[in-house]
């Protein structure tokens, strides 16, 4: 079993910036590639971005690449998104998850996360 849980949401306005955690327990951490995903109301959840069990690797969504950065802390079991210069389309539920993969597509008997809100307002 995977514990995942968020952290770092909250309300910035546009242009701003957040950082979100996402905290492992149960697995070796270091052998997974972790992702993030996100959902907003009345959409499907989206991949945001992924990187790999070692750190070298990610990937983003077009949407994000240039203003999100994606890290991990294998020491600490955990991921972070730097999001910088956040637009109003951002705001979404954004989920960790794991074992997760760099192309974005999801493993059905990966673990997820409660979520972390994100609101960016204009």
């Amino acid at each position: 079993q995977v514990q995942l849980v968020e952290s770092g949401g909250g309300l910035v306005q546009a242009g701003g910036s957040l950082r979100l955690s996402c905290a492992a327990s149960g697995r070796t951490f270091s052998d997974y590639t972790m992702g993030w995903f996100r959902q907003a109301p009345g959409k499907e959840r989206e991949f945001v971005a992924a990187i790999s069990s070692s750190g070298g690797r990610t990937n983003y969504v077009s949407s994000v690449k240039g203003r999100f950065t994606i890290s991990r802390d294998n020491a600490k079991s955990t991921i972070y998104l730097q999001m910088n210069t956040l637009k109003p389309e951002d705001t979404a539920v954004y989920y960790c998850n794991g074992p997760s993969s760099l192309n974005g597509r999801i493993y059905a008997d990966s673990y997820w996360g409660q979520g972390t809100q994100v609101t960016v307002s204009a």
